[in-house]
This record gives structure tokens, C-alpha cells and sequence, in this order.
């Protein structure tokens, strides 16, 4: 049986169940950053086929993931669990006094929102109770090419993305927001902000709502209302 070298017991707990050691260890070295297969292989001192094998199957859980040059990283499944793991993990619990405040200051529906692979990840929601298609529920998944959020997750995220004009991405971020009309629903607007931490990305805080309230600029209206909520989340983390 393949066995995890003593120098990753300081990190990873050992509980005698090897594949799950060996599996826990291997995500331990991801979470450092993306590797090639050959890189883990020699980190986690498995034999190159039991790491490729680990790696396939973690893969096909999507705790894992691999880009087009087969360099694995930490999947969008981690993602997820991280968004439902409890109220010291939840950046949904952190944020629900923040995104009262903004649903009751704009009057309109408020999501936040993380990259999941290639979608976004909807974690915590505030419905207008309007009846329109800005409603969100939390748990659903949309495209990340579409939507003011997704543009938000897209221009400030290390993983890039396709579907959205680099010199678009770069205008989102100078600005400091993102705003669309009609992209995901039509008859549906919205603005985005990042929250992020020490420079890092943690989710997109969106509030959206129909054209006919927020009209064709809704940055406008809502910019600096959604742009000053994120900048208070991303002081509470």
C-alpha cells in the first residue's frame, strides 16, 4: 500500500484510511496552487500512476480540476460546500446583515454570489417579492459570460474565463463595478461589486431589478450604493 511521506503529516491528518489520506494530501498541495500531475507526484511521494488515479477520480467528483495544459487545481465542487459548510465557514452568514441593509435601502432583489468552474454560484439572496425573473434562488447556478456578477467574478478572478471581451473585463475593473440590461432576462437589471480580501476575490454582491424601475443605466442609480455594501464585506472578513 502507498503510504504519505512524514513530511506531509504536519499538514494532513492521518486516520488510516488511505485512500482518503492520500487524497486529503493531494488537495493540501493544491490548495497552494495549481500543479502537474508530475509535481504532485513527487510532492505527496506517490507513485505516478496512484496519483494520476486519485486525481481522475477527485476529477470526476469535481473536487478537482484540470486546465486545457493538464495542470490540475482545486475543482468548483469545493466551492459549493465551502458556500453550505456552516456559519464559521459561510461567507453567506457574514454577509446577511449587509445584504438586509442594501435590499432595504434599494428596495430591490440582492444576491452574492462565488465562481463555481465556469458558472457562478448564487449563496445568499434577498427577494424583492416583485414576481419578476430577478429572483434568485440561492443554490442556482448561471453562466458567468452573462449577468452583471458574472462580469464581476470574471474581471477580478485568477482563473480568467471565456464569453466576455478582455477590454471589457478591464473596463469593469477600473471602474470598480459591472452593470447589465437585459443579458441573463429580459426586462431585468443589474450592478455588481467585488468582495475582496487583502486583494483577493470572494464573491460578487449583485443587486438587480426590472429596467423599467432601474432604466437603461442602472449604474447610475445603484453604483455607488452596491460599490460601498462589498467594500463593508470585504472589511468583515
Amino acid at each position: 500500500m502507498d503510504s504519505i511521506p512524514d513530511t506531509r503529516r504536519s499538514a494532513t491528518r492521518i486516520t488510516g484510511v488511505g485512500v482518503l489520506d492520500r487524497c486529503v494530501a493531494l488537495l493540501d498541495l493544491l490548495a497552494a496552487g495549481p500543479r502537474s500531475l508530475r509535481a504532485l507526484a513527487e510532492a505527496s511521494g506517490l507513485p505516478r500512476p496512484t496519483a494520476h488515479r486519485l486525481l481522475v477520480a477527485l476529477e470526476t467528483h469535481r473536487l478537482v480540476a484540470r486546465d486545457p495544459a493538464g495542470t490540475f487545481r482545486l475543482g468548483p465542487r469545493l466551492t459549493e460546500l465551502a458556500a453550505v459548510a456552516g456559519p464559521e465557514l459561510d461567507l453567506a452568514s457574514v454577509a446577511g446583515p449587509v445584504l438586509d441593509r442594501l435590499h432595504q435601502a434599494t428596495g430591490e432583489s440582492v444576491q452574492l454570489y462565488v465562481r463555481s468552474g465556469e458558472h457562478r454560484l448564487c449563496i445568499a439572496a434577498r427577494d424583492a417579492g416583485t414576481g419578476l425573473r430577478d429572483s434568485v434562488p440561492v443554490g442556482a447556478l448561471l453562466p458567468l459570460n452573462v449577468g452583471s456578477s458574472g462580469k464581476v467574478l470574471l474581471a477580478w478572478s485568477a482563473a480568467g474565463g471565456s464569453g466576455v471581451s478582455a477590454a471589457e473585463l478591464a473596463a469593469v475593473r477600473s471602474r470598480g463595478w459591472a452593470a447589465s440590461v437585459a443579458e441573463r432576462e429580459p426586462g431585468v437589471a443589474s450592478v455588481s461589486a467585488p468582495v475582496l480580501h487583502g486583494g483577493v476575490l470572494l464573491a460578487s454582491l449583485c443587486v438587480s431589478g426590472p429596467v423599467s424601475r432601474l432604466g437603461p443605466a442602472p449604474g447610475r442609480k445603484l453604483s455607488a450604493q452596491v460599490v460601498a455594501a462589498a467594500a463593508e464585506l470585504s472589511g468583515m472578513r
